[in-house]
């Protein structure tokens, strides 16, 4: 950047402005437009925006004779709307409005006589259309609102606003302000009134009619200016319209910072002082023109005159043409200054680049921090806070200014700067901040730096530990904030942070909950369950493992501690945790088991074990054999005897109904002496015998269930009736010998008739005597002798049977069929009775006569014995039609060795009981073919879904529909039809 180039320049504008028509009198400049007034009542517009201009004779109604001139001209800030003030000769005032559209001017008639000094616009609410409300000041002292719009090219309205009473004085300058309130659709006004000996203000929420009545009623008040040429120098300051101390109605005062700046300061080598003849304002400037027509350019935050700005020797004509005054476009941004012919434009190049220096010297480090272009300027303004709070021992604020220097100092430098006095703290804070600084770039740097910050926090812990006095469970507030402080910094940097290094730190500094903190953090949930089961809090520990994050091979891995430590706790979180597999649990609950347990305290083992069994429907071996081991181990059997009788996979199909092994069942039971349930265990291994022989050392009503349990073996269940019939006599042998035999006896009725007292006999002693079985033994001989008498009544009916049968024989030998001559076969439709066409009738088929062999139905249908073969064949799938013909093969071959005469009858001295290998081998094939009829039965019905053309016929021709005499030669297909 050029510092040496000047902020504002002067350059003559346009010379001769004034056409001929007088010379310059007034001048206004708004929205790169300027407006002259001359001494002979002419307006002179020029628009820069569009190049174009006018010329306006407000001249022309004067009546008087005498020469008009234009004593004041006021432009608004779009450069619209035009007011001018023109004394007429005779003392007359004249003020007239012109738009930048029209070409001629409208006298404001209401206005007549008064002259109006300053205009004050709405620069808010303005329009091109319509003025708004405006103010204007006159030379008497008061105020009045106006309002113009241009359709109706008049005003709309004048009114007076307000009079100074106590001090009638002229009124020179006016600016208004107008801020729109958000929550009602009202605006706040504020006034600023300037007389040459006082600055007045007024504000207020409504309308102005309602802001000045206000101030009708007191006394009037003096206030601050942003800029005011008085008579000891130029008062000045800054306005706030969002100041907050302000009343209900409005009322308030909004300027700030004020402040003098003396003349003497604008003389040169400590001279008299100068008087400005005009001001002007900028950004940051004052535009002081002074009375040997040079303007003095003034900062007006440092008051220091930063240029000069000269008029060229011949811009004038004459010595004498001074400049009249200064005047500015705010719009625009420019400045003009013009004499009584010329114009000249004052330029403004960068205002404020040197701000943040002119801020800096007066230690407005904020407001320097704000104007400063480049990261070279602001590092210039940290250091310079930096060095002025460091050297008033204010290390941490120096910390703080030092971290965002990036280019004036180096890191290594600044961090010298507090390693030579001591300062850790101080320092620490530094690194903090200069973390908050750096880019997601700098990784390197950031880990560096954030490793040197955990260092700095563990070793300000370890101090504050030496400096406490408070016991180990009860520490300073200070320490206490510095852990809370130290963790939120280890949560904020875990991802930058290098794990193994930040772990070996917190080790050496014996931290151990922060590095169980920052291994949660990294989500090293081993160290942290470690941890937690070495302080015996398994309840945190398993809230760990409970995490979806949590890898379930750390639930497997600490289980058997775990479960010591807390067998409840931990069980409650098996329960609640959906992926775990609890074959990979047994060592833990194995673990768990073999201690001991008071009576009335719940196994967890068994409580989890139950839960995945009937819950979870697991069907794992191992899960199973466990809990009925521990069953097993409980005094009362009736939980493991329930576990026994569940059959849980009952309902699916090709699966067992338990899931725990039997043999391994079988041999814990009987080392548990459970005798009972080794009893269900060798009846569902189909054990039945040792079933009972072991169930009658428990019960013998058990033993007596059992042996009612065997249904399908008759021999094998008499066989376990005996058994427990023999245990029951001779356990009775105790009593007397009547007691034992009724009680023998009633044993018997139990059985239902499967024993019977010749069973039971061989068990009583030799000496019992045979008069105690007496009723015993004649019941026996009574069932004995019902027994004979069913028997006979079956065999009486069986010879009854016999002889149907053999009767059934006789009448089926005798039985015939009667065919008509022209019957034809059910295929190729031949006369069944033909004589000839033995040629194609196959051997092993007796014929009757020269006629071929055939079948007759009962349904009345007939096949000759081939066609009936090929038919059934045919339509049959290729296994059985390869059997009928592998039949039909053996017997042709039978039939060739047994012929001995040219007919091939058969010898009729042969028996009907004593069949030939050919009858037999003809029986089969009859039964193959002709079981059925192949026109009415379930043949029939399946070749109802067979194709019209098999996939074997490739000749297609059967199915030609061409006239007989075409035809080279027509086959018959065997086509099932009813």
């Amino acid at each position: 950047m050029d510092t040496t180039r000047n902020v504002f320049s002067v350059d003559l504008l346009e010379r001769h402005a004034a056409k001929g028509h007088g010379v310059i009198t007034c001048m206004a400049a708004g929205n790169d437009a300027i407006v002259l007034g001359t001494s002979k009542g002419w307006i002179i517009r020029r628009d820069f925006r569009t190049n174009k201009s006018y010329d306006l004779d407000l001249s022309a109604g004067n009546k008087s004779g005498e020469q008009p001139a234009v004593h004041r001209i006021f432009v608004d800030p779009g450069g619209n709307h035009c007011i001018a003030v023109v004394f007429s000769g005779g003392g007359d005032v004249d003020t007239y409005y012109t738009h930048a559209t029209w070409s001629k001017p409208r006298i404001l008639n209401k206005l007549k006589g008064v002259v109006v000094n300053t205009v004050a616009w709405n620069r808010q609410q303005i329009t091109e259309a319509c003025t708004r409300e405006i103010v204007l000041g006159t030379d008497n002292g008061r105020l009045y609102e106006m309002a113009v719009d241009e359709k109706d090219k008049k005003e709309k309205y004048i009114n007076k606003l307000y009079e100074l009473s106590e001090l009638p004085e002229a009124f020179m300058g006016l600016q208004m302000e107008v801020a729109s309130l958000v929550h009602a659709a009202t605006s706040r006004y504020y006034v600023m009134a300037v007389t040459p000996t006082r600055l007045y203000s007024f504000t207020g929420i409504g309308t102005l009619d309602t802001v000045f009545a206000s101030y009708s009623d007191r006394s009037q008040r003096s206030a601050a200016h942003f800029a005011w040429l008085s008579g000891a120098g130029i008062y000045h300051g800054d306005l706030n319209f969002g100041a907050q101390h302000s009343s209900s109605n409005g009322d308030g005062n909004f300027v700030e910072n004020k402040a003098l700046l003396s003349y003497s300061k604008l003389s040169d080598g400590g001279g008299e002082a100068v008087k400005p003849r005009s001001l002007a304002v900028s950004e940051f400037h004052y535009l002081i023109l002074t009375g040997d027509n040079k303007v003095k350019v003034v900062n007006r935050i440092s008051e220091n005159i930063t240029e000069e700005l000269q008029f060229d020797d011949d811009a004038s004509e004459s010595a004498s043409s001074a400049i009249i005054g200064l005047c500015g476009d705010a719009t625009a941004g420019l400045f003009y200054a013009y004499d009584q012919n010329s114009i000249f434009q004052v330029s403004v190049q960068d205002e404020g680049r040197d701000m943040w220096q002119v801020y800096l010297d007066m230690k407005a480090y904020a407001l320097a921090l704000a104007n400063c272009r480049d990261p070279f300027q602001r590092d210039q303004v940290y250091l310079v806070q930096a060095e002025a709070v460091f050297s008033t021992k204010d290390f941490f604020r120096a910390a703080s200014f030092y971290s965002k220097i990036n280019y004036l100092l180096s890191f290594e430098e600044i961090t010298l700067k507090f390693i030579s006095i001591d300062e850790q703290d101080a320092l620490r804070t530094f690194l903090l901040r200069k973390l908050d600084n750096l880019t997601k770039d700098d990784k390197c740097q950031i880990t560096m730096i954030s490793t040197w910050a955990t260092e700095l926090y563990l070793g300000k812990i370890n101090r504050l530990l030496l400096e406490d006095n408070k016991g180990l469970n009860n520490h300073s507030p200070e320490y206490d904030s510095i852990i809370q402080e130290f963790r939120a910094f280890l949560s904020d940097s875990k991802d930058v942070l290098d794990e193994v290094t930040t772990m070996k730190l917190l080790e050496s500094y014996g931290r151990v909950d922060e590095l169980v903190y920052f291994a949660n953090l990294k989500e090293h949930y081993e160290i942290v369950v470690r941890h937690y089961i070495q302080q015996g809090e398994a309840k945190k520990a398993l809230e760990v493992l409970q995490k979806p994050a949590v890898n379930v091979e750390l639930q497997y891995r600490f289980a058997p501690e775990l479960i010591m430590l807390d067998a409840y706790e931990t069980v409650e979180s098996w329960m609640i945790t959906s992926n775990l597999n609890p074959r990979r649990l047994i060592p833990a609950m194995n673990r768990c088991s073999s201690e001991p347990h008071a009576k009335n305290e719940p196994h967890e083992v068994i409580k989890y074990l139950e839960y995945c069994v009937h819950r979870l429907l697991n069907e794992d071996t191992g899960v199973h054999n466990l809990l009925l081991s521990l069953y097993a181990t409980q005094e009362d059997d009736g939980a493991l005897l329930r576990f026994l009788q569940c059959k849980f996979g009952k309902g699916r199909a090709n699966g067992p109904e338990f899931f725990y092994d039997p043999k391994y069942a079988l041999r814990l039971c009987l080392k548990e002496k459970r005798m009972r349930a080794c009893v269900h265990i060798y009846s569902m291994m189909s054990m039945h015998e040792e079933a009972v022989a072991l169930a009658l050392q428990v019960d013998p009503e058990l033993a007596m269930a059992e042996a009612d349990k065997v249904e399908d073996d008759e021999d094998l269940r008499k066989k376990l009736w005996l058994m427990v019939a023999k245990h029951v006599i001779i356990e009775q042998e105790k009593g007397t010998k009547r007691d034992n035999i009724r009680k023998a006896i009633a044993f018997l009725k139990e059985t239902d008739g499967l024993l019977r007292i010749e069973d039971i006999l061989p068990f009583f002693p030799d000496f019992a005597l045979i008069d105690d079985f007496k009723e015993a033994i004649c019941s026996s001989l009574e069932d004995y002798n019902k027994q004979i008498e069913q028997l006979k009544q079956e065999m009486n009916e069986a010879t009854h049977g016999a002889d149907n049968i053999r009767n059934d024989i006789t009448a089926l030998a005798q039985r015939y069929a009667v065919i008509e001559s022209d019957q034809g076969c059910g295929v190729c439709r031949r006369e069944i009775l033909s004589v000839g066409g033995l040629e194609g009738v196959a051997r092993g088929y007796a014929s009757v006569g020269l006629m071929a062999p055939f079948y007759v139905f009962p349904c009345g249908h007939s096949f000759h014995a081939q066609c009936l073969l090929a038919r059934v064949t045919q339509c049959s799938n290729r296994a059985q039609a390869e059997y009928m013909l592998d039949l039909q093969k053996q017997l042709s071959l039978l039939s060739i060795e047994a012929t001995k005469d040219t007919n091939g009858l058969v010898a009729e001295e042969e028996s009907l009981t004593s069949m030939t290998p050919e009858d037999k081998l003809r029986s089969e094939l009859d039964d193959a073919i002709a079981s059925e009829c192949p026109l009415c039965g379930d043949l029939m019905i399946r070749e109802i879904s067979l194709p019209f053309m098999l996939p074997d016929e490739a000749n297609v021709s059967s199915w030609d529909t061409k006239p007989p005499e075409f035809r080279s030669s027509q086959k018959t297909r065997c086509v099932g039809v009813s």
